[in-house]
């Protein structure tokens, strides 16, 4: 048996980190998925330059706002992600001794309060005179992660059964949340702190309505899919076997759905070629100061460090396809509010890869501690 002082040393000595490990752990869909949007982009530039008159015929396939092309990619990227999600985990918790009440707390205080807060403050801040852009960022920040957070957690050795729950219950919040959040911040706060919105305000139904589209229909078929699959068939069979078929599907919905928004947009993008980095600019602050405020929650609260790394992950991701159904629906595939949702998974995954990182890194500082006390 190892003595004791062999023990502690043991524990507290560095991790080894293999930085090749943790790109391989992705898929090479996941692992390159910074490139895919590129070329996507690239291809609906110069689709939009070869097909001048593709604006005009996807004009003609239209209901209200909403592009009936564009609308079958959303639903079709959203429909995997919500089949994946585990909602059967959502009563059970491990019961290792740290606090669930305090962990599950500062988790959703910083997504839903915090997060948001920040987003707005950083859309404001530096878009100052770009609404379009602004409105777009702040649909990002309003959107909580409920896919690629499970893939960042598993990677960066966190705890996988609270992200589960976290998953679980921002998709099923979100339906409801989602909407007011986006009504308060787009015109309520603004308006309560007399800023000029020019004229880039929005109702309630409207994100409402575009919520249970694109986020209800596929919830419910999601939600099903995972029922009849785990009872007729079992949980090994379900995600060792389905989910990996289905889950290129969401890549494709994406990629299908950049390619006609940078179609549509292609003028305006070539002739305004810094705009894309302006949105860059908030969302890169944004991802970076969340992952650190989770981080340092976890760690001051005396959290182990798989919930810290599931706490930061989990605060810092956003549901990037929700927020682009959310700006295609309400403001029109040609919107500048389309563009940045486009923008925001192009930043954040390389930015959270790039995290996966620095978690761990810092990893090696955590000593085998005592849980936290149950509150």
């Amino acid at each position: 048996m190892m003595p004791v002082v062999e023990e502690r040393a043991r524990i507290q000595a560095p991790l080894p980190i293999d930085d090749a490990a943790v790109l391989k752990r992705l898929s090479t869909l996941d692992r390159f998925l910074p490139v895919w949007i590129a070329l996507a982009m690239g291809v609906g530039l110069g689709l939009g330059s070869l097909v001048p008159s593709l604006n005009d015929g996807l004009d003609k396939l239209r209901i209200g706002t909403i592009s009936l092309p564009i609308a079958a990619g959303l639903l079709v990227m959203m429909y995997p992600v919500l089949a994946k999600v585990r909602y059967e985990d959502i009563g059970r918790m491990s019961h290792d001794g740290v606090s669930n009440r305090r962990f599950f707390g500062v988790s959703l205080f910083l997504s839903w309060i915090v997060g948001p807060a920040l987003m707005f403050a950083l859309a404001w801040l530096l878009l100052p005179h770009q609404p379009a852009y602004r409105t777009g960022v702040i649909i990002v920040g309003l959107a909580r992660c409920i896919a690629m957070v499970l893939i960042w957690n598993d990677i960066a050795k966190g705890d996988r059964d609270r992200t589960a729950v976290l998953v679980v219950f921002n998709a099923l919040f979100q339906v409801v949340a989602y909407s007011l959040l986006g009504y308060f911040y787009l015109t309520v706060l603004p308006g309560w702190l007399g800023l000029d919105t020019q004229g880039f305000e929005v109702g309630i139904w409207e994100v409402s309505r575009t919520v249970l589209i694109f986020l209800g229909i596929p919830l419910a078929a999601g939600y099903a899919t995972r029922r009849i699959g785990l009872r007729r068939r079992g949980r090994d069979w379900y995600e060792q076997q389905f989910i990996p078929r289905i889950a290129p599907i969401t890549l494709y919905g994406l990629l299908f759905t950049i390619v006609l928004l940078f179609a549509i947009q292609g003028d305006k993008i070539t002739s305004r070629p810094l705009d894309v980095a302006r949105i860059a600019l908030p969302l890169l602050v944004y991802f970076a100061v969340m992952w650190t405020a989770g981080f340092a929650a976890g760690k001051l609260l005396g959290f182990p460090y798989a919930q810290t790394a599931s706490l930061s992950f989990t605060v810092a991701s956003n549901d990037f396809e929700l927020a682009i159904a959310v700006a295609v629906g309400v403001f029109g595939a040609t919107s500048g509010q389309a563009l940045a949702g486009v923008v925001g998974p192009l930043i954040e995954v390389p930015v959270l890869v790039t995290l996966v990182y620095v978690a761990l890194w810092a990893r090696r500082y955590f000593q085998d501690q005592q849980p936290a006390a149950v509150l």
